[in-house]
């Protein structure tokens, strides 16, 4: 299936966001010729940046790319649901289709927690498909947390032993 193609290519982004120490979810944007015009990977702690979401980085490509803010016919695939930030810009550039994989229960707006892309009354509504390799998508996004802790638990130990 093709989703799960580019959600394999979203994967490979969120792994080069684990090597860099970042939350792991990646994104890539497709037009409706199956070309990437735009693609990120969190970035939010290396570049001090709250905005540094790997939809935001993949939205900012892709307009760069079509030299338009409007990213009409285009479908985002990520490994994590959209948050409240996301889901606004989703709207705001047009996207007609979003894929993620893993559901975020705290801060999903594609459903989970809230449903910002399906809101009535919004001019511009996305198609919105989950759970496209859900357990890879959601994995990386558990081990990265348990080893975070484990450093953390470890640093701690470390300090009290000083």
């Amino acid at each position: 299936m093709l989703d799960e193609v580019w959600m394999q290519h979203a994967l490979m982004l969120a792994k080069k966001a684990e090597e860099i120490g970042e939350i792991p979810v990646g994104a890539v944007i497709v037009d409706k010729n199956n070309n990437i015009i735009g693609e990120g990977f969190n970035q939010s702690i290396l570049t001090h940046n709250p905005t540094a979401h790997a939809e935001m980085i993949a939205l900012a490509s892709a307009g760069e790319y079509l030299k338009n803010y409007r990213l009409i016919n285009t479908t985002l695939y990520v490994t994590l649901e959209p948050c409240i930030m996301c889901a606004g810009a989703i709207i705001h550039s047009r996207v007609k289709r979003v894929v993620y994989g893993a559901s975020d229960y705290k801060t999903g707006a594609a459903g989970s927690l809230i449903d910002v892309l399906a809101h009535q009354g919004i001019n511009h509504y996305a198609e919105v498909t989950g759970g496209v390799l859900a357990n890879e998508c959601g994995n990386i996004l558990s081990e990265f947390f348990k080893k975070r802790r484990l450093q953390k638990k470890a640093l701690k130990k470390c300090c009290q032993e000083v």
